[in-house]
């Protein structure tokens, strides 16, 4: 007779799963009830969404320390509960503005909520573990999901943004597995720490075959995070979904790249091996530079927020190079702020109608739709410069306090060119966002029946804008509590 099967429920320690419990059973419930009881008004699933996230964000301040569990696969340290914090609050943000007005196509199935959830989920193991195998697992989790849900837009760029984002997500996929198989022969194990010690261990011995595994893991994040000269599918991807949709993919996905970048690489700058630290800091300025560039020439609003969200994505990645407490600290903050100013500006595209394009443009978004806004919709016209003016990095709001924190990280540990790298860039984005302000303000209104902007906003739309610009607004006020919240949680991972 086979003996029973024990399980250390010490080792499986099930407070460390229950976040993404939460988030999986909102959205199995969801695809319940809608077997149960079809056709419920989308509001109600509006409201489960958000139930189920606030409550893993409640179960996420829950942990007073950092733990392992679920057989040490989970590791919920600083950076996770970091992390997931910021995954979630994108999130409560982002799923209201279903209940806008303006009607879209994929707000009306069920599955919408239940793909997002889980990919919440998938994002929360990506940023809770340490082990290769459970990322990649949360990784395609997450990606699965983000593809369906560009797909659901249902129009023809849609589709053709879905298929662009699969093929380099499998693309990235496959990358990302060699390297790990390259670490696993190395050092016979899947898990970062383990990984970290034997290779310590080992002087770093075989070093050639190291810098083969970093340079696949460098490359699927560089597709993950939209690095230069992996961005080229982002501004297309980013054009054929909805506009809050494509401020959602610009903030949570690369918050979840970069921590488990931060994870994997910054032993490697630590150990002072100079060809990653090359790698790292061409990188981080390229990104910043050629996607500015880019940005300096476009013809549409979302596309322009599109490149210049990659610049903003090649700033946080020279904290990871820098490899700071400091640093890192910067980066969490930098991206906090991020999201109130991005997902503000993306969100407020939604003032443009998508059905009724300009006669003759190429986009949904051109410059020219914004033409005299402030003459029809003044305060949304106000609003909009503010986040243009907070992504510019001017002061006093919000995103200035988080290049001014990454920059003087980078000056007090010796990179001097990188902070003079990203003050040019930041002075290059001012040109491109203020064009819009430009536009918004200084120009004649195209028409003024109503066929270009939505004068009614739903109650949802403009709550959520609202915060966004408070927040935008009155960040000098909240800088210091957050940075002191960050720094504690980051010294406590040891980053």
């Amino acid at each position: 007779m086979l003996d029973p099967i024990s399980i250390d429920m010490e080792a499986l320690n099930l407070p460390s799963l229950l976040p993404m419990v939460l988030t999986i059973v909102g959205a199995l419930a969801i695809l319940v009830i809608d077997l149960v009881r079809p056709n419920i008004e989308k509001s109600f699933y509006v409201m489960i969404s958000e139930l189920f996230i606030l409550l893993s964000l409640g179960a996420i301040w829950g942990y007073d320390s950092d733990i392992r569990g679920f057989f040490d696969l989970m590791l919920v340290d600083g950076i996770a509960k970091l992390g997931q914090i910021i995954i979630l609050l994108a999130s409560a943000l982002f799923i209201p503005l279903a209940l806008t007005t303006k009607r879209f196509h994929e707000y009306a199935y069920p599955e919408f909520f239940a793909l997002f959830l889980f990919m919440i989920a998938g994002f929360q193991f990506m940023v809770t573990s340490d082990n290769l195998m459970l990322i990649f697992v949360g990784l395609e989790t997450s990606s699965l999901a983000l593809y369906t849900l560009i797909a659901m837009h249902n129009r023809d760029k849609s589709f053709e943004a879905a298929i662009k984002y699969f093929t380099m997500g499998a693309l990235a996929a496959g990358f990302y597995v060699f390297g790990a198989l390259i670490f696993y022969v190395l050092t016979g194990s899947v898990e970062l720490s383990k990984i970290e010690e034997s290779l310590i261990a080992s002087n770093f011995e075989n070093i050639e075959i190291i810098l083969l595994g970093v340079t696949f893991m460098l490359v699927a994040f560089g597709f993950k995070l939209s690095m230069v000269p992996f961005q080229t599918w982002v501004p297309d991807v980013y054009e054929g979904s909805s506009a809050a949709l494509a401020g959602y993919m610009s903030i949570v996905p690369k918050i979840a790249g970069f921590v488990v970048a931060i994870r994997m690489f910054e032993f490697l700058v630590h150990a002072n091996i100079e060809w990653v630290q090359t790698v790292l800091w061409v990188v981080a300025v390229l990104t910043m530079t050629i996607t500015n560039i880019m940005a300096l020439v476009q013809d549409g609003v979302k596309r322009m927020l599109a490149y210049s969200s990659i610049s903003h994505a090649g700033f946080a990645m020279a904290a990871i190079l820098i490899g700071t407490t400091q640093s890192n600290s910067a980066l969490f903050l930098y991206w906090i702020l991020f999201t109130f100013s991005n997902l503000g500006a993306f969100t407020m595209l939604w003032v443009s109608r998508h059905k009724s394009k300009e006669k003759g443009a190429r986009y949904d978004h051109p410059y020219t739709k914004f033409s005299g806004m402030v003459k029809i919709m003044p305060m949304n016209a106000v609003i909009m410069a503010l986040f243009m003016l907070s992504l510019a990095g001017m002061p006093p709001f919000a995103l200035f306090w988080g290049k001014f924190y990454l920059m003087s990280s980078a000056v007090n540990e010796g990179f001097i060119w990188l902070a003079g790298f990203m003050a040019l860039n930041s002075a290059i984005s001012v040109y491109y966002y203020l064009k819009l302000v430009v536009y918004m303000f200084l120009r004649d209104p195209i028409t003024n029946d109503g066929t270009v902007y939505m004068k009614n906003s739903s109650t949802a739309l403009t709550t959520i804008i609202g915060f966004s610009a408070i927040a935008t607004l009155f960040a000098i006020f909240l800088v210091s509590p957050i940075l002191e919240m960050i720094t504690k949680f980051v010294t406590a991972s040891g980053y």
